[in-house]
Order: C-alpha cells, then structure tokens, then sequence
C-alpha cells in the first residue's frame, strides 16, 4: 500500500511540474510577437487554460482586475498550482 501511495503522490508531482513548464512557457511567449496559430502556443494555451478559466472568471464575476494591464488570474492561477506542489511535496 506504500508503494501506491508513493508511486500516486510521485505521478501528481510530476504533473504538476509539467503544468509549471507550460504555465511558464506560455508566460514567455506572451512576450514575444508569435502567430496565434503556433503549435507551441496552442498547446500550452490547450493545456493551462483549465487551470486559468475559472480564476479568471472569478475575477470578471467580482470586478477585480479589471483595469490592470496585466493577466493577474494567470499569476494566482500559478500560485496555487506552486501551493499544491508544495503540499504533494510534504506528503512524500
């Protein structure tokens, strides 16, 4: 049974970083004039999304954010992603 939960909690982690690299590499080509049809920008946009919508919406919902330049859904988005990370983390 220990292994399981080892081999579960070493999956998870291993998840979330991929979702970390994603998370940045879509932070990083926000910056640069890239095509929005690029296969790299649509999969890391494919694959953080769920994890950005619904903060985003929360957001929009309560009128916070509204006038700032930046994606601040994205941020906390990551955040809590990192805050996960480090609980799975603490499991092991």
């Amino acid at each position: 049974m220990n292994l399981f939960v080892t081999l579960l909690v070493g999956t998870a982690q291993a998840l979330l970083v991929a979702l970390e690299i994603c998370m940045l590499v879509r932070a990083v080509l926000s910056w640069f004039p890239i095509k929005e049809d690029n296969p790299i920008l649509l999969f890391t946009a494919m694959v953080t999304e769920p994890l950005v919508a619904p903060i985003r919406a929360l957001f929009d919902k309560l009128g916070w954010f509204q006038n700032v330049p930046l994606d601040v859904s994205f941020f906390v988005a990551y955040l809590i992603l990192m805050m996960v990370g480090t609980v799975f983390g603490v499991m092991v």
